[in-house]
């Protein structure tokens, strides 16, 4: 059986099975169970008593939209979306009316009624702009369950509905003729369900490799880094001498001096002890004594991390090769152990709308150098922080790309990337984003390895570009200053989130 989308004389089967076997039922319970569909519970209907209840699934999900049973238990979305909350607050209670075609059109049309009003849900079966519409007591589009840009532009929230100017659909032929009007619901559960399991096994070993390989090049990366903290303590001994050398000459020293010449009375050779212009002589040997014991400190720590960094990196890289050799039942065992499932936490799967979105986002791009595209990092929120690659990139972020509201970060006295938090036009955007967006203004400053950060945020409208002004450079007028605490969750989430060019 092929599995194009249901056709026009399936779906007329579908609204007289509803109708005949659940007319007149009672609306229990909504919940939206994923982006794309909602489950209505029904109890009761054409002499069925209330207790008798069923779930029926209306899904809109582009290649296997349907109405069906909803085949197995589904839990309702962890923050209902603003369709799930409408539909709660006018069809609890309500009462299954009518069902039918409308416009002649793969189009499914349930009317319910309330005490106070009446409601209908209107099932589009278009392909790729298939939707789920609410219809007020006037028959005017209140809701739906994709936004109307993606699937209808032509009509919008509050305007009457009319259906799509398109000829008449080829009624096809019955695909679920030999299954009895009592399974036909259940059955084209299963035969979209199947299709369904198959595109969700293949997005979880998408998800699933993907995240196991920017575990691993996280971990590459700390071990580097380690690694390169414990040879930077060998430096610690020459920073010392450098310091006690100086003590010697110190009484010669001047503000604005580059470099001094040293007799070292151990070895008897010339020494150049290498100055900071901008100090006074006492700040610049601290300077010195400061390198040294950064160095050491840097070294003992990266001493006691590199073992199990080393050790962490190779189960990330035997979880990678694991996975690249995975079939789907083994792949979603490993996606119920804890390290993979903290991993895939961390990377959600994407929304109905997160896709569209992200094209917009792309749209922005087009024809744009790799190396003027911006980073780009996923907060847990679900909006973008946008960082500039270089001098150029920054200019291009802060003066085009971003929008008005979005959020401007950076640290006075501190270079580094242009940072912008896209607040999708939100007055006030979760702390928790701001946070992740400061995060990563320090990290990709000349500051990335202090503790704490004051970070100056300033609306995008509020960031100007001097004419003339060399590559990078900005003036910010307004905004405000946190003090950031530095925190080494947050920023390694914030780096394994990070979207794919």
């Amino acid at each position: 059986m092929s599995r194009s989308l249901l056709n026009l004389c399936e779906l007329e089967r579908v609204a007289r099975v509803i109708e005949c076997e659940r007319k007149d039922a009672r609306v229990d319970k909504v919940l939206q169970s994923a982006p794309f569909e909602v489950v209505l519970v029904l109890s009761g209907g054409t002499e069925r008593p209330m207790g008798d209840r069923f779930a029926l699934l209306l899904s809109c999900r582009p290649g296997t939209a349907r109405a069906s049973a909803a085949g197995r238990t589904r839990r309702a979305l962890p923050r209902p979306p603003g369709f799930a909350q409408y539909l709660r607050a006018h069809l609890s209670g309500a009462r299954l009316r009518a069902v039918s075609l409308e416009g002649g059109d793969r189009q499914l049309r349930l009317s319910f009624e309330t005490a106070q009003s009446r409601h209908a849900l209107l099932l589009s079966l278009l392909g790729p702009r298939s939707n789920l519409y609410a219809l007020d007591s006037q028959d005017r589009v209140v809701a739906s369950a994709r936004p109307l840009a993606e699937t209808r532009r032509d009509l919008s929230l509050g305007s009457p509905w009319r259906s799509p100017a398109s000829g008449a659909p080829v009624r096809g032929e019955d695909r679920f003729a030999a299954v009895p009007d009592a399974e036909l619901l259940a059955a084209i559960e299963a035969h979209y369900g199947a299709e369904e399991a198959q595109q969700g096994d293949a997005e979880l070993a998408r998800r699933a490799r993907r995240a196991a390989k920017r575990r691993v090049a996280k971990l590459e990366r700390k071990v580097r880094l380690l690694t390169q903290d414990i040879s930077a303590g060998d430096d610690a001994p020459k920073w010392k001498r450098l310091g006690e050398l100086l003590k010697l000459r110190l009484g010669d020293l001047k503000k604005g001096m580059r470099e001094i010449s040293v007799r070292d009375f151990e070895s008897g050779e010339e020494v150049v002890v290498p100055l900071d212009a901008r100090l006074a002589p006492r700040q610049n040997l601290e300077r010195l004594f400061r390198s040294a014991r950064r160095a050491e400190k840097r070294a003992s720590r990266a001493a006691t991390e590199i073992e199990p960094a080393r050790s962490a990196l190779d189960r990330a890289r035997a979880l990678a090769t694991e996975l690249q050799h995975s079939t789907p039942e083994q792949l979603r065992a490993l996606a119920a152990t804890p390290e993979l499932a903290r991993l895939l936490a961390r990377q959600p799967p994407p929304s109905a709308s997160a896709a569209t979105t992200a094209v917009k986002k792309m749209g922005k791009f087009k024809n744009l150098p790799a190396r003027l595209i911006p980073r780009r990092y996923a907060t847990e929120s679900g909006l973008e922080i946008w960082v500039g690659r270089n001098d150029e990139g920054n200019d291009l972020l802060t003066t085009r790309l971003a929008g008005g509201s979005d959020l401007f970060f950076h640290l006075d006295g501190n270079p580094g990337s242009h940072v912008v938090l896209r607040t999708e036009k939100k007055s006030e955007p979760p702390q928790q984003a701001v946070l992740d967006a400061a995060e990563l203004a320090v990290h990709f400053s000349k500051a990335r390895r202090a503790r704490t950060a004051s970070v100056h945020i300033a609306a995008i409208r509020d960031v100007s570009k001097p004419r003339g002004a060399k590559p990078g450079l900005v003036f910010v007028h307004r905004g405000r200053s946190i003090h950031l605490r530095r925190s080494e969750e947050r920023l390694t989430r914030l780096l394994e989130a990070r979207i794919e060019e």
